[in-house]
C-alpha cells in the first residue's frame, strides 16, 4: 500500500521553458508547490528559471524522446523535492506540410515528441507517482487530438495517440490512486506553436493577424478566443483534491467549437 503524502505538490512540467509548461509552472509555484521544469532549449530553460525566481524551482535540461534523459529527469526530482506526485505532458512540436512531402524525420520527429515523449515521461514518473498515494498525470492534447487538419497529418496522429495513451494510463494507474486526464485547447495565440500556426495562416490568406484572430473568434461559440490563462485553469483543476475521481478525461477547452454549431440569428 503506498503511502499517501500530503502538503504542497511536488511536480515535473515537460516543455517548462515557455508556453503553457512555463505559465502553468508559475501558477503551481505561487500555490507553493515545489516545481520541476524540464526544457530541451538551454536558453529557455535559463530564461524561464530567471522570470521564474524561486526557492521551489529545479530546471533540469530534458528531451523527452530519450529514455535516459527522461529518467534523470524524475531521479533529479526525488533527489530535490524527495519525490514526485504531479507530472504535466507539455512538450511539444509541431509541423506543417502536405501528406507528400512530409518526410520520414518530420514524421519521426513529431511523433517522437508529441507522442512518444509524452509516453516515456509516463513511463519514468510512474512508481514516484503512485509511491505518493495521490498521483496526477495531465497531457496536453490538442484541438487536433479529436479533429483532422489537413497540412498536420502527423501532429493530428500524434494528438489523437495522447488521448488513447492517457485512457490507457488512467485505467493500469488507477489502482494506486493515480490520475491521468488531457487538456485538448484550441490554437491560443499567447505561445510559440500558436504563432506559428498564426504565422501559416497570415502567409496562407494575406490577412493581418488581428483580421485572422477576429474571424477566429467568430467562428467560436463564445465568441473570443482562448487564452494560456484558460488552459493553466483547466490543468490546476485536473491536479486539485477536487478532481481526485475525475480520470481518463479528455477535456475541450475551446469555447465550445468542438461541441456546438452555431446558428445564424438564433442568439438568445
Amino acid at each position: 500500500m503506498s503511502e499517501i503524502q500530503s502538503g504542497p505538490r511536488r511536480a515535473l512540467i515537460t516543455g517548462g521553458g515557455s508556453g503553457f509548461g512555463l505559465a502553468i509552472a508559475e501558477a503551481m509555484l505561487a500555490d507553493g508547490a515545489q516545481v520541476a521544469i524540464g526544457d530541451i532549449d538551454r536558453d529557455r530553460l535559463r530564461n524561464a528559471e530567471r522570470d521564474l525566481g524561486s526557492d521551489d524551482l529545479l530546471a533540469i535540461e530534458l528531451d523527452v524522446t530519450s529514455p535516459q534523459s527522461a529518467a534523470a529527469a524524475v531521479a533529479a526530482c526525488q533527489a530535490r523535492f524527495g519525490g514526485l506526485d504531479t507530472l504535466v505532458n507539455s512538450a511539444g512540436v509541431i509541423a506543417f506540410n502536405p501528406l507528400t512531402e512530409i518526410s520520414e524525420a518530420e514524421w519521426d520527429w513529431v511523433l517522437d515528441v508529441d507522442l512518444k515523449g509524452t509516453f516515456l515521461c509516463c513511463q519514468a514518473a510512474a512508481p514516484l507517482l503512485c509511491a505518493s498515494g495521490r498521483g496526477r498525470i495531465v497531457n496536453i492534447g490538442s484541438d487536433a487530438s479529436k479533429v483532422g487538419f489537413p497540412l498536420l497529418a502527423h501532429y493530428c496522429a500524434a494528438k489523437f495517440g495522447v488521448i488513447g495513451l492517457t485512457k490507457v494510463l488512467a485505467g493500469e494507474l488507477a489502482p494506486r490512486q493515480v490520475t491521468v486526464n488531457c487538456v485538448c485547447p484550441v490554437g491560443v495565440s499567447g505561445t510559440g506553436m500558436g504563432r506559428e500556426i498564426l504565422d501559416l495562416k497570415t502567409a496562407a490568406t494575406g490577412m493581418q493577424p488581428q483580421e485572422i484572430l477576429a474571424a477566429t473568434a467568430a467562428d467560436i461559440p463564445l465568441q473570443r478566443n482562448p487564452t494560456v490563462q484558460d488552459i493553466v485553469n483547466a490543468v490546476l483543476f485536473f491536479i486539485s483534491d477536487e478532481a481526485a475521481f475525475l480520470t481518463g478525461s479528455a477535456l475541450d477547452v475551446d469555447g465550445g467549437m468542438l461541441s456546438t454549431i452555431p446558428v445564424p440569428g438564433m442568439d438568445v
